[in-house]
């Protein structure tokens, strides 16, 4: 039996930059507003010629070039998306394209705020099936081509971008507790509440229950994450970091207080990037390691928690 572990990470947004009063000259709105709502201050959005498939395999030749990895080094691509238009060909198939792999296994993951650290565990599950031994997991999300722009209550909330992670077999991150690589996964979801977060219709539109959402996330999930540390053998002060989904600066403070990561570093990408669902775990990551903020090997907490009411989390070791 093998493990796999994250050896390389990268990240990719647009370039146009949406400030909280440009959207203040589009809805009755302030930056005042959406600053003690949320917390967010700026997002990026995505113009009609940076498709999902365009921006996940930005962040993705990034992540491969960061590990010394070609693209036909890679036999399984895993991309997980909520705005993928078309259903065939497959986002992941698309970015295989685009990066020019070779016969890769490709598969889409659509559990919208948490489908990264889903995707990531199923590389995991692979790798150490013996199915795959080099992965590119991908979390990647339009949001302004769902966003309804005349609702000021969730137009202030997304940006769009992607994030991309290397995984790659591992036998000395098999089972040890605290070791390195990838930690089980601990994932579920309320599937009673699960309209509480909605993409829906045609042209489809995102909504959301905010209130239902808010005491979902900053009351029920904090012994989740905790559980997950444990399934992982690291006690949560001995984290070196904290990701968890960035979906509202309001949530992600709370809840990481209530985790009890007091020694770690707090993601908070959103308050630059906004929500951008699933690709706001990796981009975020990328970024703190890109800032040199978490030492190599320190072990970091990824939790996603969202649409469905799902979550999946695992505690990997900082490339």
């Amino acid at each position: 039996m093998t493990g796999s572990r994250v050896v390389a990470l990268g990240h990719y947004q647009p370039a146009k930059v949406l400030t909280n009063d440009d959207l203040a000259a589009m809805v009755d709105t302030s930056d005042e507003w959406i600053t003690s709502r949320v917390g967010i201050k700026t997002r990026h959005v995505g113009g009609p010629d940076e498709p999902v498939d365009e921006m996940a395999a930005h962040a993705g030749a990034k992540a491969l070039a960061t590990a010394g990895l070609g693209p036909s080094d890679i036999d399984l691509v895993l991309v997980a998306t909520s705005t993928a238009i078309d259903r065939s060909p497959s986002m992941a198939a698309r970015v295989a394209a685009r990066l020019g792999m070779g016969s890769p296994a490709v598969m889409d993951i659509n559990v919208v705020c948490s489908g990264f650290t889903h995707a990531l565990a199923t590389a995991d599950h692979a790798i150490r099936a013996g199915a795959a031994t080099r992965a590119l997991v991908i979390g990647a999300d339009k949001m302004a081509d769902i966003a309804d722009w005349t609702d000021r209550s969730t137009c202030v909330l997304l940006g769009d971008g992607a994030g991309a992670a290397v995984v790659t077999a591992d036998p000395s991150a098999a089972d040890a507790p605290g070791g390195p690589g990838i930690g089980p996964v601990l994932w579920g979801s309320v599937p009673e509440m699960g309209n509480a977060v909605r993409i829906e219709g045609t042209p489809p539109r995102f909504a959301q229950e905010g209130q239902s959402v808010y005491r979902w996330a900053t009351t029920q999930l904090p012994p989740i994450a905790r559980r997950v540390c444990e399934k992982a053998g690291i006690a949560s002060e001995d984290l070196g970091a904290v990701v968890l989904h960035q979906a509202n600066l309001r949530i992600i403070e709370p809840v990481a207080r209530r985790i009890g990561a007091v020694n770690a570093v707090i993601a908070r990408d959103v308050v630059d990037s906004g929500n951008t669902s699933a690709a706001s775990i990796p981009m975020a990551l990328s970024k703190l390691v890109e800032r040199g903020e978490v030492a190599s090997g320190a072990p970091v907490l990824l939790f996603g928690f969202g649409g469905n009411l799902s979550y999946a989390g695992q505690v990997i070791r900082c490339p």
